[in-house]
């Protein structure tokens, strides 16, 4: 693992309790939106530079070796500070739970009323950052990107819209709002050029594709 990556990924969690404590103090009432990926030029380049091999092995693999949702302040766990962000006119109550508001999930463009109807999606899910690499990592340094707030890596979706994606990557999952699509794939290559992970060449294809029409 490079320096320069152990440097990131150590203030990865301190930078997302800050973008969340932000969040939670400007509480907007427009719909707000995940962080905005690079460019499709940059996640050109950066494609370039990701490792490309064959998918390493789902062996060992948990879930809860990337501990998520934790407490990023007060009451409020990474998830509900999602909610917030994502959502419009979200209102929370003592325990930082949404109990009202809109959302509209950019995968199918669905809008919700129900915060139960979402769910928070990891761009790049947490099985595949195993497979693409993280199964190296330390438990805290997958908590830092299961939890990750200052890149694209978490939005709120429709809950089963997310499950039909499960782990899948590009090259065997993209979302059906073709309007979306330019966006997906500069947010992936973003977070996993970011993180060094992997990426195999059926992957790869697909991100090229749609960035070659970005």
């Amino acid at each position: 693992m490079s320096g320069v990556y152990a440097r990131r990924i150590a203030v990865a969690a301190a930078s997302a309790a800050l973008a969340a404590t932000s969040a939670l103090l400007t509480a907007p009432t427009a719909q707000a939106a995940m962080p905005t990926p690079v460019s499709a030029a940059t996640a050109r380049t950066y494609l370039g530079e990701l490792t490309v091999g064959a998918e390493g092995s789902s062996s060992g693999y948990s879930r809860d070796k990337f501990p998520h949702w934790i407490t990023q302040s007060g009451a409020c766990n990474t998830r509900e500070v999602v909610l917030k962000r994502d959502g419009s006119n979200v209102q929370q109550d003592s325990s930082c739970a949404a109990v009202s508001g809109s959302w509209y999930s950019e995968y199918d463009g669905a809008t919700w009323t129900a915060a139960s109807d979402l769910d928070i999606d990891h761009m790049v899910p947490l099985a595949e950052a195993w497979r693409s690499g993280a199964s190296s990592w330390t438990t805290a340094q997958r908590q830092s990107f299961a939890n990750d707030l200052t890149r694209p890596q978490l939005i709120a979706v429709t809950d089963n819209v997310n499950q039909a994606k499960s782990d899948k990557d590009p090259g065997e999952w993209l979302p059906s709002r073709s309007a979306y699509l330019c966006t997906y794939v500069r947010a992936w290559v973003h977070v996993k050029h970011y993180y060094d992970l992997s990426v195999d060449s059926t992957e790869k294809g697909a991100l090229q594709s749609v960035l070659n029409n970005c």
